[in-house]
């Protein structure tokens, strides 16, 4: 195994590796045998860079919440300046992102949440965190819709982001059973085009007509 003066390059190396394991096989079903050896570094590494799988776990949400950070971010840059055509294209890119890959792998964050939360504290923390940016950073787009009319103003802003982070992860695990990306577009149509919907839209989407016919 190579050796490297770089003092970043082992630890970069086992969460890549574990990120990669996690994502395709889950916390509980990868050990730290198969995380070194996929990372291409001595097992006896692991533990000069991470105290437990545990500690190893919540670093890598920490990394996997700072990826999203940066890759909403580049997101927003291509993004329309409208809010709500900005919201669009942002679930758009996503759905993208999962229809493009071979693997339904879905979310990290969610995954855990799913497996470990309950059993480690330390991983609950971080994984509330990394779901709380997310929330909060369309939260913030929520609202500058709702300022200009193109969003339902009678629910707050931070209770339909939280609609959506669930709407999102629960489309997610449908795409895992039914291998297909098909629920990610029908469940955010379904949110932008009807529940998040102002009144007055909603009401004549309901009666089949345009919101400005008479």
């Amino acid at each position: 195994m190579a050796r490297t003066a770089d003092k970043t390059d082992i630890p970069n190396r086992l969460t890549k590796a574990g990120r990669e394991l996690f994502s395709r096989h889950g916390y509980n079903a990868t050990g730290i045998q198969q995380i070194t050896d996929h990372a291409g570094v001595p097992k006896g590494s692991f533990y000069n860079h991470f105290d437990s799988k545990e500690a190893f776990a919540a670093a890598i949400i920490a990394q996997y919440a700072a990826y999203l950070q940066r890759s909403w971010e580049a997101m927003m840059e291509a993004a329309p300046p409208q809010p709500m055509a900005a919201i669009r294209y942002v679930f758009e890119q996503m759905i993208a992102h999962h229809e493009a890959k071979t693997e339904r792998a879905g979310c990290l964050v969610g995954n855990f949440a799913a497996e470990i939360a309950s059993s480690s504290d330390t991983c609950r923390v971080a994984l509330q965190a990394a779901q709380l940016a997310w929330r909060e950073r369309l939260a913030g787009m929520i609202a500058d819709a709702q300022a200009d009319g193109a969003i339902r103003t009678d629910i707050a802003a931070a209770e339909l982001s939280g609609l959506a982070w669930d709407t999102w992860e629960g489309a997610l695990l449908r795409m895992k059973l039914e291998r297909s990306a098909a629920p990610l577009r029908r469940s955010v149509d379904l949110m932008f085009n009807h529940l998040f919907q102002p009144a007055a839209a909603a009401s004549a989407a309901a009666a089949g007509q345009s919101p400005t016919s008479e």
